[in-house]
């Protein structure tokens, strides 16, 4: 279950329909997958596409994506934080971003559109996903990514184009003036636990 950060009005979200309503009124599609008795989130990433093809079918439908694949980035990934410090800064994709969270956790943060005629900048928020969640970051979305402290995630990953997406970056950018902190499932449940 992800949680909903708005630091600008003080709020968290941390109830699932709550969660729902609010990203949809941004524009975003959430919602939660099975992990239980499907398949083991560490199985070779043939037997998790295998085992989630009717969700994934029915996105591809839904949505238009002509593939997945699985994405699994550990601590020891080579070039990992190269490869984190394309998506730690603020931009767009000319395709929706979806993603279905089997291991680890990250951070999206989101820098919503300035309501019709209004001076001030857009909300950002931020959502912090893991094990189960599935987020869709529509087209043309300001957002950027970050992970958690423990530098891991695996996830499913859908896309409209067969040769993937290029992140367009944004000049002046607010990514810098946000922390990504990660509460965690701990925090939710209240068992404890320390943002990372």
């Amino acid at each position: 279950m992800a949680i909903v950060t708005i630091p600008s009005l003080g709020r968290r979200i941390t109830e699932i329909p709550e969660i729902i309503q609010f990203l949809a009124s941004q524009g975003l599609h959430y919602e939660i997958w099975p992990l239980e008795d499907r398949v083991d989130p560490s199985a070779p990433a043939e037997a998790i596409l295998a085992a989630y093809s009717p969700e994934i079918d029915e996105l591809k439908r839904r949505g238009g994506f002509v593939t997945a694949d699985v994405i699994d980035v550990r601590p020891d990934t080579p070039n990992l934080d190269t490869m984190l410090a394309k998506f730690s800064k603020e931009h767009t994709h000319t395709e929706d971003e979806v993603r279905f969270i089997l291991q680890g956790r990250g951070v999206f943060h989101i820098h919503a559109p300035p309501a019709a005629g209004a001076a001030e900048p857009g909300l950002v928020f931020a959502i912090e996903v893991w094990a189960g969640d599935l987020i869709s970051v529509p087209l043309g979305t300001r957002h950027w990514f970050d992970l958690c402290s423990d530098r891991r995630i695996r996830a499913i990953r859908l896309f409209q184009d067969m040769t993937g997406w290029t992140p367009h970056y944004l000049e002046n950018g607010v990514h810098a003036g946000y922390i990504p902190l990660c509460l965690g499932p701990a925090w939710v449940d209240g068992s404890g636990g320390t943002p990372s």
